[in-house]
């Protein structure tokens, strides 16, 4: 028992003191199984973090997943000793399932109290390296996927990535495609184009219209927005509203919208640089169906998902060649679309007439989902619980809400005069108030009408007049 505390304790010490896991394995070795209590505890925690560590080595990985596997191990040997305290129970057989299992391990079981300083950087990487390997095996099934399986995995991804916002944005878009930019409120034009202000209403709109890719950072293009919509209008009509988009009508588009930004001149002489992302915006909200909305954070991680060459943020030849080439390829684009399904007014029985709306229903979330198919490929990234609560909705939303109740708290309670008269004439039946006080009732009950407490109002006399 006290060798069991003693070698604990000289562990928990290891820790602290950061001692080399090559030091702290030869002081195990050198402890006699027969008196060190806690060395099979040890070798124990330690096999089964080995082994999970390793198990990558035994499974059919993609080069990509390769990559991401050496990579990651570069940045576990700095916080092998602390990960080796971690109990593992779990050992997925799949590289998705490893790179989840380790990224749970890290966020929740790794004591971050007995990390150095140091070794902040090294985690930070670890866990983004993994964040990759999790999303680069998504995108193994989004490419082999069926429509069925496509939609499901949508659907599970629900909460974790806030699916019923998203799709009321889109809805919302929908609504206001079919008018031009120029003739769109402010608000409206900013829905479009993915920048959220503190003039979107909440109680209006109930989403973050910065989901899929916000562009408030794109200064010079929200300039050119405002002064010149007509000239994106004139761009975005070169894309149908129906049908599948050509070659041609995207390089038309292309050609357009280059050009609003080569003839802005008033900081460059040569003019701006048109930037993809922001095209992909517009793009993928004029035909969520046909798009894939891009900002500077996802072009590298979509790019490695999807196995093509990574391409610039002004690359718009690679854009669609590759991404939306590579898009086109997969079975579930390619699902015919659902048809409309409308619920039975009258049916045999009331259980029928449950079971048929039901059925319409999923029918036509199915609809929705294939309108938007192409858009929704986001849903295939990693995401952890702090996304969805991040939206902008959300937060604006929290916050006025927050607002509005200090706000009544603060506010004072008027009464009636009749209830503040009773209030006030009870506390002048105490025997203690001088003559003066009780010489100011009208006063105090005026005071405790407009909102104060009768002793406040009280007070507020003696301070007077006392």
């Amino acid at each position: 028992m006290f060798s069991f505390c003693y070698n604990s304790y000289y562990y928990l010490q290891c820790l602290e003191k950061r001692v080399c896991y090559a030091t702290f394995l030869l002081y195990f070795q050198s402890i006699p199984n027969g008196i060190a209590g806690d060395k099979s505890l040890y070798w124990s925690l330690e096999s089964f973090m080995r082994k999970l560590l390793s198990s990558p080595v035994q499974m059919p990985l993609s080069d990509a997943e390769n990559q991401v596997y050496q990579n990651a191990l570069k940045f576990v040997t700095p916080l092998s000793l602390n990960l080796m305290a971690i109990k593992v129970t779990d050992r997925p057989e799949d590289f998705l399932g490893w790179c989840r299992e380790l990224i749970r391990l890290c966020r929740e079981d790794l004591n971050t109290d007995l990390l150095e300083d140091e070794q902040a950087l090294p985690l930070k990487k670890l866990q983004d390296i993994l964040e990759t390997g999790f999303t680069i095996s998504q995108f193994k099934m989004a490419r082999i996927a069926p429509w069925p399986i496509f939609a499901d995995f949508i659907e599970q991804q629900s909460t974790i990535h806030a699916l019923d916002e998203r799709l009321r944005l889109l809805s919302y878009i929908e609504e206001i495609r079919q008018k031009p930019l120029a003739d769109l409120l402010v608000e409206d034009r900013l829905a479009f184009s993915g920048k959220h202000t503190s003039q979107h209403d909440y109680s209006h709109y109930n989403f973050d219209v910065e989901w899929f890719a916000g562009t408030k950072g794109a200064k010079v293009f929200h300039t050119l927005l405002d002064e010149s919509p007509e000239k994106f209008d004139a761009a975005l009509a070169h894309i149908p509203l129906t049908g599948d988009v050509s070659q041609s009508e995207y390089e038309s588009f292309v050609t357009d919208f280059q050009k609003i930004f080569t003839e802005y001149t008033q900081v460059k002489p040569q003019g701006e640089k048109a930037p993809l992302a922001v095209a992909t915006r517009l793009l993928a909200m004029r035909r969520p169906d046909q798009f894939i909305a891009l900002n500077n954070n996802k072009i590298d991680i979509l790019c490695q998902g999807l196995s093509i060459a990574k391409f610039k943020n002004n690359d718009f030849a690679s854009y669609w060649q590759d991404m939306i080439g590579t898009l086109r390829t997969f079975a579930w684009w390619h699902q015919a679309k659902p048809e409309v399904v409308e619920a039975e007014v009258a049916s045999e029985s009331e259980s029928d007439g449950n079971q048929t709306e039901v059925t319409s229903k999923k029918a036509n979330r199915e609809l929705i989902l294939w309108n938007n198919r192409a858009v929704l490929i986001d849903l295939f990234l990693f995401a952890d619980a702090d996304l969805a609560p991040n939206s902008n909705y959300i937060r604006l939303r929290d916050k006025m809400l927050n607002k509005a109740m200090s706000k009544s708290k603060a506010a004072p309670k008027k009464r009636s005069k009749e209830s503040a008269e009773m209030l006030v004439d009870r506390a002048l039946t105490a025997d203690d108030l001088p003559n003066y006080i009780q010489g100011k009732r009208d006063s105090i009950i005026i005071q405790v009408k407009n909102g104060k407490s009768v002793e406040q109002a009280i007070g507020l006399m003696r301070a007077i007049f006392g």
